[in-house]
């Protein structure tokens, strides 16, 4: 089935696709690709945006520490260092996010992550990139921990450390068989679970803020958060309808727990049909790369790489870095 493979690549085709869209309402992208939206990725190399590129960031960065035992200690150097690379390319220039770009020119500054990181952002910035952490073979409070930290580095608020570890736990889920109709559930009792769990070894004190007395109360304010937007979800689904736009139901994506909810709905509208779940997710009136990028990770991990067309794998861009992490993930 090679399910890291088809979450690498679902995501990359998913950013590509999106990046046509982001920023458009669904009427004028109906009015651009008629009649519904765009079908098929756009050129040889089919050019994806910052999401992707920040995946194989942390994908990089998670290859080069060479340990099965994982510590903030250990994965902060990697993590910093793949950042900046990134921040520094001549190739960032695909409409990063703000929160992105700040918060690594204070890493390459040298600054202490806690002070480099955005502390009150909570953009989909945190959680379109957390793919790589689902994908290894980890106990679940390191999954979750590390999920969190990749998050933090750019990303302080507490929803944005709760949202990145919703979706990493999502799509090692669905990349170890579970069931798409029962996740919510499933991710429900998780959030629940989370709720009062602060991972102090790793965030140390990201928590203190001036209106926050404990660790446990700065990130209960995140799980409630994922929490609504749960609440939101399951009730898109009690009605399913294919037609309208995802956002309407569950937010436009462009902070971290409406992207993970609403790309969740686009794959769960399809869950056998991944090309009609990227093209869904791409026609949306928000944060259509990253909408759709999230979903292509959910559909690629439950599926694997026999979701997409040979055409695509050979014509998307960074082909190359993606395969080589989606064998070695394998």
């Amino acid at each position: 089935m090679r399910h890291a493979s088809g979450c690498w690549f679902g995501l990359a085709f998913g950013d590509a696709l999106g990046a046509e869209t982001e920023f458009l309402s669904v009427e004028e992208i109906c009015r651009r690709y008629p009649p519904h939206g765009p079908q098929e990725i756009k050129g040889n190399p089919a050019l994806v945006t910052d999401d992707t590129q920040m995946t194989l960031a942390v994908g990089e960065a998670l290859a080069n520490a060479k340990t099965a035992h994982l510590t903030a200690a250990i994965l902060e150097t990697p993590l910093r260092n793949a950042f900046i690379k990134w921040w520094r390319s001549p190739e960032n220039n695909r409409a990063p996010g703000m929160t992105c770009l700040r918060a690594c020119s204070r890493l390459a500054q040298g600054m202490p992550w806690q002070q480099a990181t955005e502390a009150n952002s909570k953009g989909c910035g945190a959680n379109m990139r957390v793919a790589p952490v689902s994908l290894l073979p980890l106990d679940a409070t390191t999954r979750a921990a590390l999920a969190q930290f990749q998050a933090a580095l750019t990303h302080g608020h507490a929803t944005a450390l709760a949202a990145s570890d919703l979706t990493a736990t999502a799509i090692t889920d669905l990349a170890k068989g579970g069931d798409p109709q029962g996740l919510p559930s499933r991710l429900r009792s998780y959030a629940l679970n989370q709720r009062t769990v602060y991972h102090a070894e790793w965030l140390g004190s990201l928590w203190k803020r001036p209106d926050i007395n404990t660790p446990e109360e700065f990130i209960s304010h995140g799980w409630d958060e994922c929490l609504t937007v749960l609440d939101r979800l399951d009730a898109a689904l009690v009605n399913p309808n294919r037609d309208d736009d995802p956002c309407d139901a569950t937010g436009e994506g462009w902070i971290a727990e409406e992207a993970f909810a609403t790309a969740l709905l686009c794959f769960l509208l399809f869950p056998e049909e991944p090309l009609a779940a990227l093209r869904r997710a791409a026609l949306t009136a928000g944060d259509s790369d990253s909408i759709a990028c999230l979903t292509g990770a959910f559909a690629g991990a439950y599926l694997g790489m026999a979701a997409w067309p040979e055409d695509w794998v050979a014509r998307i861009e960074y082909c190359d870095r993606l395969a080589a992490l989606g064998k070695l993930w394998d």
